[in-house]
Formats: C-alpha cells, sequence, structure tokens
C-alpha cells in the first residue's frame, strides 16, 4: 500500500511539472537532430547564418495548432530572411493521435503550404526538454557568444480563435526586440492549446 500511494505522488509531482520544468528564460539550449517531412534531419545548427529561432511545438490534430497554421507561415515569411526561421515540431505521440503521424505529418505540410521544417519529435525526448506543454507552444531563440539563449516562451499571439482581432504579438514583438539589439519586453505567457501526449 505505501509503495502504490508513493508512486502516485510521484507521478502527481511529475504531472505538475516539478521534475521537468524544461528551459526558463536566459537558459541555453542543447542542440537536437530531429527528422523532417522530407526525410532529411535537421538542427538548430545547420542554420549557420541564423540570429536565432522561432521554435514551435504543433500538431496536426489540435483545432488551436490549425487556427495557427497560416499565421506560423506569416512568421516565417516575414522573419527567415532576417535571421530568425520558423521551426515546428510535432511531439505527439501517433499512437494516442494516429492523425499526428510522421506520413500525417507529410501530409498537412503540404497541404498547409508550410514554408519551414515540421519535425518528428520521435521518442517525444525534445519537447520535455524545452519544458513545452501545449500545441502550439512557442520558444523565442537568440544566437549569442554564449550559445542559443532562451528569450521568450509562450503563445504566439493572444487572440487564437481570429487573426484578424489580436491585439499582442508576443513572438513578432520579441524577434523585433532582438532584432533591434533591445530586450524583450514581455518574456513569458501562458500557451494556449491542446495538451501534449
Amino acid at each position: 500500500m505505501k509503495k502504490i500511494i508513493l508512486l502516485t505522488g510521484v507521478l502527481i509531482l511529475m504531472c505538475s511539472g516539478i521534475f521537468a520544468q524544461g528551459y526558463q528564460i536566459g537558459d541555453t539550449v542543447t542542440d537536437f537532430r530531429l527528422k523532417n517531412v522530407d526525410d532529411t534531419f535537421v538542427s538548430l545548427g545547420d542554420y549557420k547564418d541564423a540570429k536565432g529561432f522561432i521554435v514551435v511545438f504543433t500538431c496536426n490534430h489540435c483545432p488551436y495548432a490549425q487556427a495557427y497554421q497560416e499565421r506560423l507561415v506569416a512568421l516565417d515569411s516575414k522573419y527567415k530572411e532576417k535571421g530568425y526561421p520558423v521551426i515546428a515540431i510535432s511531439p505527439n505521440s501517433p499512437i494516442i493521435y494516429p492523425a499526428d503521424s510522421f506520413d500525417e505529418m507529410k501530409k498537412r505540410h503540404k497541404e498547409a503550404g508550410f514554408t519551414f521544417p515540421y519535425l518528428f519529435d520521435d521518442g517525444q525526448k525534445v519537447y520535455p526538454t524545452f519544458g513545452a506543454t501545449k500545441t502550439p507552444h512557442a520558444f523565442v531563440l537568440e544566437k549569442t557568444s554564449n550559445g542559443t539563449v532562451v528569450r521568450y516562451i509562450g503563445a504566439i499571439d493572444d487572440n487564437y480563435e481570429d487573426a484578424s482581432a489580436v491585439k499582442k504579438t508576443y513572438i513578432a514583438d520579441a524577434v523585433d526586440a532582438l532584432l533591434a539589439g533591445q530586450p524583450v519586453a514581455v518574456t513569458t505567457t501562458k500557451a494556449i492549446g491542446c495538451g501534449i501526449k
């Protein structure tokens, strides 16, 4: 009985994030190497000329993630040439969500006109490192002399339902500040979306 109670307590602690906080603002990111929908492997180190990255954990099935597809393409279009490309990562288990399988990711990438890599977190090893909990969950990273550093964590903007009603563009604001050599004013917000499983 004591073992069961202890195990339950451990599970509660894990679910509450005490054991896996993930990156915080100012942390240096460890590079990863994940398979892209074109069957190549992608890592941050591949982007020699990048000034930073817009890393977004997203997926096929979640309506919140679907609502942001066009906005992610727009962000990539605006910031890739300025040195901040979008890198999308699908963190869900395809066993739990067959719609998020690698083959389905390939279809979505083509149908949605993604202009950025759409990477499969095979074995679900990368998203816990970042501390992502939702789809979508965004991270703005800046390349510095001391490594790639987290500058923003949270939502893409303040209105997933209606792009035309957005008042606060969190990712765009963060990247604009970094490009101007200024500190990011809003460094964390609450990610709104489907839970990662």
